[in-house]
């Protein structure tokens, strides 16, 4: 488990760049399908990922030092701030409007548009409201609202599926690996942002179990994304 902790951001950037290039390396294979969007959210992803680093960067590199001294105590210290609006809200937003591509539903579509929208506004009040705490803490409300969106939208492309001759050929289809990592990755890790409030620096049992959940996670959903778009077909989704 040690390794996970000596080595989490590593592991995690490394895993998300192989999957952006994999995207990259197969853009022309999905050009004329939706899933070309997808892709662009991989790299996406992996240059925010890599850009929110950058307290990890300043702590570690000494020849960062004077930028290290240039954050200490301003409010970008940290970067909690960066991951709630580059990652939490829009990958919510991303999600909801990636699988409305593939959706027939009115219905469906609708009530993802609807949640979808209540979630922006919602959050963007809740974080003028907590602006001060926006930048050293993460904020339950919105991590929780996020992964629900982003469940409800991947529940009703798989009840959409399932209602379909979609249903003989899912196994031949990206969206459906893509969903269904979703769907494991965030009944994981949702339920551990309640146990946060136990987080303190002085309990390693609890910073080991905490990396290692979660690099094993985002390992699954990576290497998983990285296998769909070379094994799956544009013609089968």
């Amino acid at each position: 488990m040690d390794f996970f902790l000596n080595n989490y951001t590593l592991i995690i950037h490394f895993v998300e760049v192989i999957a952006a290039i994999t995207g990259i390396f197969y853009l022309k294979k999905f050009s004329k399908t939706p899933v070309k969007y997808f892709i662009y959210f991989l790299v996406y992803v992996a240059i925010i990922e890599l850009i929110g680093a950058y307290p990890t960067y300043v702590e570690k590199f000494e020849y960062l030092s004077e930028v290290k001294e240039l954050l200490r105590g301003t409010k970008f210290e940290e970067n909690y701030w960066w991951y709630a609006i580059f990652w939490t809200i829009v990958s919510a937003v991303f999600y909801s409007f990636y699988f409305r591509e593939f959706l027939e539903s009115y219905n469906s579509i609708k009530t993802i548009k609807y949640i979808t929208s209540i979630f922006i506004v919602s959050s963007l009040v809740y974080i003028a409201f907590n602006w001060n705490a926006f930048f050293v803490s993460s904020f339950y409300f919105v991590n929780i609202f996020s992964a629900s969106v982003i469940l409800l939208t991947v529940v009703l492309y798989f009840l959409e599926v399932l209602k379909s001759q979609k249903i003989l050929t899912f196994y031949k289809s990206i969206n459906f690996y893509i969903a269904a990592v979703l769907l494991v990755f965030f009944l994981i890790k949702t339920p551990l942002i309640f146990y946060d409030v136990y987080f303190s620096r002085s309990d390693m049992d609890y910073l080991r179990l905490n990396a290692t959940i979660n690099i094993l996670c985002i390992v699954f959903m990576y290497v998983t994304f990285t296998f769909a778009l070379i094994w799956c077909k544009p013609r089968n989704i």
